[in-house]
C-alpha cells in the first residue's frame, strides 16, 4: 500500500468515525421499521442527507480553508460569527455531544448495570471523552488507526447477519412520503453540520502529513469518498435490517430500545455486547470531535481568553446535565433547531460549490436570509404555510423560495457586480 493511499485510509476511516455518531445508529434502523417494504425509498433519501450532503459540505470546507466562518462571512461578519457559534453549540453542548452520551447509556451501560443511574453514566462517558481529547493533534490518527477498525467489525457483523437471517417478514409502509420523510429525517445525524466544522480537523491532518497545495485538497478528497463510501454501505445495511423487523416491531418503540432489541435477536447472547461496542465506539469517536472542535473553535473567538482544556471541561459539563433527559427527548427538541440551521447551511455549500455562477456576496445574503426566513416559518406556522409554498407540507418549503432568490438576485437585480469567490473570504 503506498503511503498516499494509507494516508488517505487513516483520515477516510478517522472521518467515518467522526460522522457516524449515536443517531446515525438509531435512525437508519428505525426508518427501516417504519417504511417496510418501501425501504430502497427511505435508504436512498438518508444517504443523501446523511452521506451526499455531508460530502459536499467537506469540498466546500476545502475551499474555504476548512472554516466555515469564512463560507459565512460572504453574508457578513456578525451573521458569520452568530451562525458558526449556532452551529458550534448546536453540534455540541446542546444537542449532539449530550445526545451521544445519552444513546452510550441506554445501549451500552444500563443493559448491563440497571442499576447504574444516567448521571453516573454521563460522567463515565465524559470522564473518558476528556482523558482522551486533551491533545487535539492526537485524535485523527488515534480514531483511524485504532477505534474505527472495532466499529467497522462491530457494524458488519450485525448486518451480515441481519441479511442472512432476517428477523421476519416486511409489511408496508406505516408512513407517508417515504423518500422525503428520510430527507427529513436525515437531518438529525447532523452529519451536514458536522462537515463543516470537521473540515478543518481533516485538512489539519491532511497538512500535519505533509501535503501542500493543491494536494491538500486531492487527499481530503479521496478520504472523504473513503468515508462516504462506508457510511453509503452501513446505512443501506441498518436500513434493511431495520425493514426485516417491521413485522415484528411496533412502529411505537422507542428507537434505542429497537436496535437493542434487533441486536438480540440476530446475536443472540452476544448482541447487546457487540451493540453496546458499536455504541460506545461510535458515540466516543463523534464526541471526542465535537468536544474538541468547540473548544478550539471558542478558544479562538475569545482570542485565548477561554482557554482549550477551559472549554472542554466547561462543554462536558454542560452535555452531561443535557445529557439526563434522554435520547428521545433530546431528538424532539433538536427537530425545530435543526430545520432551521440545515437550510441554511445547506445554501451555503451550493453557492461556495457553485461561486462561479455567483456574481456577488449580496446574491448569497439575499439567498441564504430568505432560506432562513421560510426555514423558521416552517418551524413555527405563523400562518396556514403548508397551502400556500410548494413542498412546506414535505418539510422543504424554503427550497423553491431560495432559488427564486437567487436567480432573482444574480441575473436581475444585482447583475452589474462581480466579486471573485477568493477575495471575497479573504
Amino acid at each position: 500500500m503506498s503511503k498516499e493511499l494509507k494516508n488517505c485510509v487513516v483520515i477516510g476511516f478517522a472521518l467515518f468515525a467522526m460522522f457516524f455518531g449515536a443517531g446515525n445508529l438509531i435512525f437508519p434502523t428505525y426508518l427501516g421499521l417504519v417504511s417496510g417494504s418501501e425501504s430502497m425509498f427511505s435508504a436512498i433519501g438518508f444517504i443523501l442527507t446523511g452521506v451526499g450532503i455531508p460530502f459536499l459540505g467537506i469540498l466546500a470546507g476545502t475551499k474555504c480553508k476548512g472554516s466555515f466562518e469564512k463560507m459565512s462571512s460572504r453574508v457578513g461578519k456578525v451573521f458569520a460569527v452568530i451562525c458558526t457559534s449556532s452551529l458550534i453549540i448546536a453540534i455540541g453542548p446542546l444537542v449532539a455531544i449530550p445526545r451521544t452520551a445519552a444513546t452510550t447509556y441506554e445501549l451500552a451501560f444500563s443493559p448491563f448495570i440497571p442499576s447504574m443511574s444516567p448521571l453516573v453514566g454521563m460522567i463515565i462517558f465524559f470522564g473518558i471523552n476528556i482523558a482522551l481529547i486533551l491533545k487535539p493533534s492526537k485524535i485523527v490518527d488515534t480514531i483511524g488507526k485504532f477505534l474505527t477498525p472495532v466499529l467497522l467489525i462491530s457494524l458488519i457483523t450485525l448486518i451480515i447477519k441481519g441479511v442472512i437471517t432476517p428477523i421476519g417478514e416486511t409489511t408496508p409502509s406505516s408512513i407517508n412520503s417515504v423518500f422525503f420523510t428520510s430527507l427529513i429525517e436525515g437531518y438529525q445525524t447532523m452529519d451536514v453540520l458536522a462537515a463543516l466544522i470537521f473540515s478543518s480537523i481533516i485538512i489539519g491532518a491532511v497538512v500535519g502529513k505533509g501535503y501542500k497545495g493543491k494536494d491538500i485538497s486531492k487527499i481530503t478528497i479521496k478520504s472523504g469518498m473513503v468515508a462516504i463510501v462506508g457510511l453509503a454501505i452501513v446505512y443501506g445495511g441498518l436500513v434493511y435490517v431495520g425493514h426485516t423487523a417491521s413485522g415484528v416491531f411496533s412502529p411505537e418503540i422507542s428507537k434505542t430500545e429497537l436496535l437493542l432489541n434487533i441486536s438480540n435477536r440476530l446475536l443472540g447472547g452476544y448482541g447487546t455486547a457487540i451493540i453496546a461496542i458499536a455504541i460506545g465506539l461510535a458515540c466516543l469517536t463523534t464526541s471526542m470531535t465535537l468536544i474538541s472542535s468547540a473548544s478550539t473553535y471558542f478558544e479562538g473567538l475569545s482570542k485565548g481568553k477561554l482557554p482549550y482544556k477551559v472549554n472542554v471541561f466547561v462543554i462536558s459539563i454542560i452535555s452531561v446535565f443535557i445529557g439526563i433527559l434522554g435520547v428521545d427527548k433530546i431528538v424532539t427538541f433538536a427537530a425545530p433547531i435543526l430545520s432551521i440551521l440545515y437550510p441554511i447551511c445547506i445554501t451555503l455549500i451550493a453557492l461556495t460549490l457553485g461561486s462561479r455562477f455567483v456574481r456577488n456576496n449580496k446574491v448569497v445574503k439575499c439567498s441564504v436570509y430568505i432560506s432562513m426566513l421560510f426555514a423558521i416559518l416552517e418551524v413555527f406556522k405563523p400562518f396556514n404555510i403548508n397551502t400556500i409554498i410548494p413542498l412546506s407540507d414535505l418539510g422543504f418549503g424554503w427550497v423553491l423560495p431560495t432559488i427564486i432568490t437567487y436567480v432573482l438576485c444574480n441575473f436581475i437585480i444585482f447583475p452589474e457586480e462581480s466579486t471573485s469567490f477568493e477575495n471575497s473570504i479573504a
